[in-house]
């Protein structure tokens, strides 16, 4: 989905189309029945989950005022019906175990939000994760590596689009982003 479809604010952030679509992909959202977006923030991810999967569970948690007003007001503008808006700041309750988990951002908990994200994951969930700071990509690959995940895997993602000055045009970048993906081992039998 384009970005520009999105009702959007200032100050609330919102995974861009570039990143959203990896991120998308590697939530393997086709055999998930359950998603929780942590800090959904404009609802970008959740929408487009949605949209794509209608049999899908959103489950999409935000704590910033202004944010979760975007976020209804995009859930109301695509007709959003299969995502629930918790008002909270993850860690927190979620009554039923997911199959995938997206976090955009950790508000400083990183490593406490990974251990959340996958005791909330059945065994062979997807977490995914975006980060714009080299050291919280360093955090969470070396927290990663003394949990049980499968699959682990690490892009940083360059996005530069055309964009016209005078009569000309080059290619204005973006910040580079960086996207880990793993998977809940599955239980041994």
């Amino acid at each position: 989905m384009k970005d520009d479809l999105f009702i959007r604010g200032e100050k609330v952030p919102m995974t861009k189309e570039a990143v959203r679509a990896l991120a998308l992909s590697k939530l393997e959202l086709h055999r998930a029945q359950h998603l929780i977006d942590i800090g959904a923030g404009t609802g970008s991810v959740s929408i487009e989950a949605a949209l794509t999967h209608p049999g899908l569970q959103v489950t999409a948690i935000e704590h910033n005022p202004a944010a979760l007003s975007l976020l209804e007001d995009n859930c109301l503008h695509f007709g959003c019906r299969n995502i629930t808006i918790v008002t909270g700041v993850a860690p927190l309750f979620v009554e039923r175990p997911a199959d995938a988990v997206f976090m955009g951002g950790s508000g400083g908990n990183l490593t406490k939000l990974i251990d959340w994200s996958l005791a909330q994951l059945n065994p062979g969930g997807r977490l995914v994760m975006t980060f714009i700071l080299q050291e919280n990509l360093n955090s969470a690959l070396s927290h990663l590596h003394t949990r049980r995940v499968a699959a682990l895997d690490c892009q940083q993602i360059q996005v530069s689009l055309l964009t016209g000055l005078g009569s000309g045009h080059y290619f204005k970048a973006h910040n580079p982003v960086f996207l880990i993906s793993c998977e809940k081992e599955k239980q041994r039998g």
